[in-house]
């Protein structure tokens, strides 16, 4: 059980609970500063929730007409899901986990993070953090932490560019000067939807679209925008100034994306240096089909999306707890895919590497070819980290 005092604004609270309808993107102070999250709709692997499931915040859905009545002292019973309004129980940790597999089973890791603090908590694992070798962040987290709007900065002409350059160039090199020698970094590229944008901005104008889920994002966004090419280039210069040859630590990956002519037309326009490694983020059924012609075309490393491949595999939105049952992550459609996508890159000699949420490791471990590594969120594989000790 947890026990603590609801916050129902927008704004972050230190130790609260937090209270709103859905999670979305101009949360993220309130979310990364809670004990707990309660909300009324959402899925369980939604870029916000996920975000809870990184940090080990425990996230409890009740009926919207439930919600207005979650003030003040609340009790949650995190075993029954239920909430009690002004009740003192005995408190604890936050949800259980599933049991860990062995971290030889694990392989190489790759820690999916949030912000600086979660390096910094990998690393403190003692002896097996060595095992980590990778830290993956996503750009829009680098820019909510560092309360950066992005689209605003890109819309801001040349110096208003030049600043999200600079910025984002910021995080990283706090970033380098965490990590363990033989650790890197990947980030992934700007990947806003519209939805997530309209929140977290105030000046640039935002598309509204009928499914941002498949809309103009990712790749599709990078591709047209001169103003995030002329930001990278600005982030990489003061990279390689900072942070001279440990620049190279420091990966880029590119996100939702379908084929490999969207990968090589992405390099191309960004204008991404030969000697930066550019890595694709596998997350479409499309792009499971392209796994081999990605890899011709010079992508140094794979990830596979499976929060995001179980959505389209199977037209379940992953962000919709409405069509939970739906959203499977061991279906056999979904295990096809990821062990095309390993298969490949294999055979061309590209690692790869299978992000898996921990309920389901185990599964992955037994029922798939063995990837280069697994990606894991930092509070699950903290737990794998430190099993058996005391």
């Amino acid at each position: 059980m947890l026990r603590g005092i609801c916050n129902r604004t927008r704004s972050p609270l230190e130790g609260s609970i937090l209270v709103a309808p859905g999670l979305d993107a101009g949360l993220y102070d309130a979310i990364v500063t809670a004990r707990a999250v309660v909300c009324s709709s959402g899925g369980l692997t939604g870029h916000m929730q996920s975000l809870c499931r990184g940090r080990g915040i425990p996230v409890l859905r009740v009926d919207q007409a439930d919600l207005a009545d979650v003030v003040g002292e609340v009790t949650l019973d995190l075993e029954s899901q239920s909430v009690v309004i002004g009740a003192h129980a005995r408190t604890g940790a936050s949800g259980p986990w599933a049991a860990a597999p062995s971290l030889d089973a694990l392989g190489s890791a790759c820690a999916v993070i949030a912000d600086l603090r979660d390096i910094h908590t990998i690393n403190a694992c003692g002896p097996d953090a060595q095992r980590v070798d990778c830290f993956f962040i996503r750009e829009e987290f680098l820019c909510l932490a560092a309360a950066l709007r992005p689209l605003d900065s890109l819309h801001g002409g040349p110096a208003g560019i030049e600043v999200y350059g600079q910025a984002v160039a910021d995080r990283l090199c706090a970033f380098a000067d965490a990590l363990l020698p033989g650790q890197r970094l990947v980030l992934r590229l700007l990947d806003l939807r519209s939805d997530h944008a309209a929140g977290v901005t105030e000046l640039a104008p935002v598309a509204v679209e009928p499914n941002p889920e498949l809309g103009l994002h990712g790749a599709r966004w990078l591709l047209g925008s001169a103003a995030y090419r002329d930001a990278l280039r600005a982030m990489l210069a003061s990279l390689r100034k900072r942070l001279g040859e440990d620049a190279r630590r420091v990966h880029l990956s590119v996100p939702f994306l379908n084929d490999e002519r969207e990968f090589t037309r992405l390099r191309t326009h960004l204008e991404v240096p030969s000697d930066i490694p550019l890595s694709a983020f596998v997350e479409t059924p499309a792009a499971v089909h392209a796994t081999a012609a990605i890899c011709a075309a010079g992508a140094s490393e794979l990830f596979v999306g499976t929060k995001d491949l179980v959505q389209f595999y199977l037209a379940a939105d992953r962000t919709n707890h409405l069509v939970a049952d739906s959203y499977q992550p061991r279906h056999p459609a979904v295990l096809d895919g990821v062990r095309r996508v390993v298969e490949s890159a294999r055979a061309a000699g590209t690692p790869v590497r299978v992000f898996a949420l921990g309920a389901d490791l185990a599964h992955y471990l037994h029922r798939l070819p063995t990837p280069d590594g697994y990606m894991m969120c930092t509070a699950e594989l903290r737990q794998v980290l430190l099993q058996g000790r005391p």
